[in-house]
């Protein structure tokens, strides 16, 4: 095992983070018709996800997630090796979504599960004890379930209405001032959030926060997640 793959320091370095980035899916078949993008998702991978890591991170973005629902496993390792070695150079952590197998194959950080995802516990079985587990909630009851207290981390959302997650209703921020009082792990507000509704996010509790389009979607990239970051750095984790 290197230095920082221990689940201490991987640990340790969750509970500093503030920023985290879901990269756009490389293997969305809708992207596929798009004759800019290639007809190879790993080749898009190589050429897009690189660039926009680096950025982010520059800017301020503590861990990245590969989040790719369309991909077979093998590809899908294929880029998390890759985005892995760039991850230790440029000091993000890197989160494998939904497939434990892929993100243990790879020497990603962790795994992101959903609530209809395998469990955290059979997770937890799978990757073994370093391994960081993300678990998504959208309830009060996900949140104070014991599955949630398994998990190094929780999402809670989608505080607004959001196309990564077509069909899922709004939570609100009734559910972040929640999770801000009783959550018994690092809680991540995540769901349509950007520089312009920010701050009603934090004012209502959250201190760490899941973005894509704010970051993904700007035209500079590095700038947008300074501006994420400032207004995060203005609220201290302990605030």
């Amino acid at each position: 095992m290197h230095a920082g793959d221990t689940g201490v320091e991987r640990r340790a370095r969750l509970a500093a983070s503030r920023l985290y980035l879901v990269f756009p899916e490389v293997g969305d078949p809708s992207a596929r018709g798009d004759p800019s993008a290639g007809a190879d998702p790993s080749a898009r991978a190589a050429r897009q996800l690189p660039d926009l890591a680096r950025s982010a991170v520059a800017g301020g973005v503590d861990i990245v997630q590969l989040r790719e629902k369309h991909l077979p496993d093998d590809e899908l390792v294929a880029i998390a090796k890759a985005m892995r070695a760039l991850c230790k150079r440029i000091g993000a952590l890197l989160i494998v979504n939904d497939r434990p197998l892929v993100a243990r194959e790879a020497g990603a950080d962790g795994v992101h599960v959903g609530q209809q995802d395998m469990p955290v516990a059979e997770t937890r079985e799978l990757v073994g004890p370093d391994m960081l587990i993300g678990l998504s909630t959208h309830a009060p009851l996900q949140i104070d379930a014991p599955q949630a207290a398994q998990a190094d981390y929780i999402g809670v959302g989608p505080v607004h209405a959001t196309p990564t997650k077509p069909g899922r209703p709004a939570v609100g921020l009734e559910l972040v001032r929640y999770a801000a009082h009783n959550a018994r792990k690092p809680f991540f507000a995540i769901g349509g959030l950007h520089g312009g509704n920010l701050a009603e996010v934090l004012d209502a509790g959250a201190r760490r926060v899941v973005v894509l389009r704010a970051i993904a979607d700007a035209q500079d990239p590095q700038a947008a997640a300074r501006e994420l970051r400032e207004l995060l750095d203005a609220r201290p984790l302990d605030a």
